[in-house]
């Protein structure tokens, strides 16, 4: 009886192998023979008809009607069938290890073949090859998904991609395209005379961006890395060492969240360009998009979402307190903050907590930004804006910075580059001292970097983009715009089913038992309890008055005191219960590697007088997942009281 369940057909398989095997065909040969693509058969088939052709690729269905067998196989470039009939074919030989027309049960959909025969027509006109031979390359031990429904599961899509790939060749055709991109965009900057220098991966010391990073251990040199956030600070320092153009394609890594539009891997490029500034560097970026989605998709009119684009016409200068002048009558540097409030309320926009002009002044750009077709800059960005970028000469309010604008989004940005190293160390510096108080996205100070400036840097315009903009114009979601895109590693019921035996040699599942005894024994050995760790209770927060990412909160320490925390931490909310180090209390640092004391600071003119603490400070983890949210059935009561843990 057939078994149609996977570990059924898998077996059935597994004994068709050791049925070659005894035949003396070898399921798994080393090469294929030389092969014409199916394309290319079936666009000249006129030139072709009547030759003798060899075709390899995976078979994806198989019919049999009396004396005739037709099998449909797909390679990478389209999909043929194969006519088969018992009095054409050749018969089984070992030597030559082809399959006769017997033995052709011995193969199975997924199957990887060759076949050698005669381009024909069948009598309903279907180009095909009249086979005079058939080879097995590679027997597929597992059932394909149904041909007809696909994989319907998302999650096993992006699982087994592989699959996703095969029962549908538009997939496979995107990430082709997505070679076509990059292989674009590099021949571009080549042509404009850029030299790409590839750079590290792992940094001592990593910026050029406001991002998280992922750490990991260097055994050779006893040292912690990190894995780039952007390529900017390397590619800075070639400048620096006398390159004029230079620009790098690959990828980057960011440890934080999955959106629609953003993957904490994910591959960018980044080009910087000495002597120049940004009108240049403008005029580069829009030639840069035509050559790149003409290469791609051969024309610069497109249709996304609902605007349609033409990447042609001469790019719109959009000046940034013009066309907010324009829209609400608000003068970005002027008009009072409560105004602004206002505004953007009539406009169904409502911004929680403390609101700094930044903020709002940005709330009301995007609102703009949605009705905009494009291609378009957007220039003259005020600096309270734009930190990071060089200031007009003319107007030391404004910054020489321009972003791209397509269809409703910014899809890339340039400036004119900081290279005072006096400035730039003050900058790294409040940005370090925001890292200690919390800001995992806060940049490090690399003081190498300030040294390369030191020693001369010459003005220049800088650029990126990432792979955002690819999946922009394909108008796909992140995921679906990369072949593997990253997720939680976890064994569906029947790969435990089919490798039950050696489940505890997998890493992952290793891993979970080791995290499990983990846990279960840090409820048998509670945390010594220091006084200046306590338990605290959130108050109110709100949105620092000159530091987007910081937020001031008010936390009940007991005995009706409250104290002022400054965090950057994204996971708490009024009322939650949470551990307060104060004055002299002693912390894990994960940078450091040790245990350091922690003193209260002041941060963009605010004093934070004690610290909330993640798992990592406690010294009850190695994930710094946010700051460690107490039970409130078990911690309401030691409010004020040192914080040790209670099982």
């Amino acid at each position: 009886m057939f078994d149609s369940s996977l570990t059924g057909q898998r077996a059935q398989r597994l004994q068709k192998i050791e049925q070659l095997k005894t035949l003396g065909i070898n399921p798994y040969p080393n090469k294929a023979d030389a092969f014409t693509f199916t394309a290319e058969l079936k666009d000249r088939f006129e030139q072709h008809a009547g030759k003798l052709f060899t075709i390899a690729g995976r078979l994806i269905s198989f019919r049999e009607h009396g004396q005739l067998k037709f099998l449909d196989v797909q390679d990478e470039s389209g999909q043929i069938q194969l006519y088969i009939k018992s009095d054409t074919i050749k018969p089984t030989n070992i030597e030559s290890q082809i399959l006769g027309w017997d033995d052709l049960a011995l193969l199975d959909a997924g199957d990887h073949v060759q076949a050698m025969g005669e381009l024909t027509k069948t009598q309903r006109g279907e180009i095909s090859i009249l086979v005079h031979e058939v080879k097995l390359l590679a027997k597929a031990i597992r059932p394909l998904p149904d041909k007809w429904q696909g994989i319907t599961d998302k999650e096993t899509r992006y699982r087994r991609r592989y699959l996703d790939m095969t029962m549908d060749p538009a997939i496979r055709a995107r990430f082709v395209r997505r070679s076509h991109f990059w292989n674009a965009i590099r021949s571009h900057l080549s042509k404009q005379g850029f030299i790409e220098v590839n750079i590290p991966v792992l940094e001592h010391v990593t910026g050029g961006a406001d991002a998280n990073a992922f750490a990991t251990h260097f055994d050779a040199l006893d040292q912690e890395f990190y894995l780039r956030i952007s390529h900017e600070l390397p590619l800075k320092r070639l400048l620096g060492g006398g390159f004029t153009k230079v620009f790098d394609i690959g990828p980057r890594f960011r440890n934080e969240g999955f959106s629609d539009e953003h993957l904490p891997e994910h591959v960018a490029m980044e080009w910087y360009w000495a002597y120049a500034d940004y009108r240049d560097g403008m005029n580069l970026t829009k030639e840069l998009f035509r050559a790149t989605m003409l290469e791609v998709y051969g024309t610069l009119q497109f249709d996304i979402k609902g605007f349609h684009v033409d990447l042609s016409q001469e790019w719109e200068e959009l000046d940034y307190c013009g066309i907010i002048k324009e829209k609400f009558n608000v003068d970005v540097f002027e008009t009072p903050i409560e105004e602004v409030v206002k505004v953007l309320a009539t406009h169904g926009v409502k911004l929680e907590g403390d609101v700094n002009r930044s903020r709002a002044i940005d709330s009301l750009w995007k609102l703009i930004r949605k009705t905009l077709s494009g291609p378009a800059f957007l220039i003259n960005e005020p600096t309270f804006m734009s930190p990071l970028a060089k200031v007009r000469k003319e107007n030391p309010a404004l910054t020489e910075r321009f972003h791209a604008i397509i269809a409703g989004s910014e899809l890339a940005n340039g400036y004119s580059e900081l290279n005072d190293p006096v400035d730039q160390l003050g900058r790294f510096v409040e940005q370090q001292r925001m890292r200690e108080a919390g800001d995992a996205e806060a940049q490090m100070l690399d003081i190498d970097f300030v040294e390369m400036l030191e020693y001369g840097m010459p003005p220049a315009v800088g650029f990126g983009l990432s792979e955002r903009v690819f999946w922009f114009f394909e108008d796909v979601t992140a995921k679906e715009g990369v072949p593997f895109p990253t997720l939680r590693m976890e064994l569906d019921n029947s790969t435990k089913e089919i490798y039950h035996d050696i489940l505890d040699l997998l890493p992952t599942h290793k891993e979970k038992q080791a995290e499990s005894d983990s846990n279960h024994n840090l409820a048998e050995k509670p945390l010594p309890a220091q006084d200046q760790i306590l338990v605290g209770q959130i108050e109110s927060i709100e949105k620092h008055p000159d530091a987007d990412r910081l937020q001031v909160c008010q936390v009940n320490i007991g005995n009706a005191q409250t104290i002022q925390v400054l965090t950057a931490a994204t996971n708490i909310n009024v009322g939650d219960l949470v551990p307060i180090a104060t004055k002299d209390a002693l912390l894990y640092s994960l940078k450091e590697e040790k245990q350091i004391t922690f003193k209260p600071r002041e941060l963009r003119g605010l004093m934070s007088d004690a610290m909330m603490l993640s798992e990592v400070e406690l010294e009850l983890g190695s994930d710094h997942g946010g700051i460690m949210i107490l039970d409130q059935a078990k911690y309401t009561s030691q409010i004020g009281k040192p914080f040790t843990v209670i099982a």
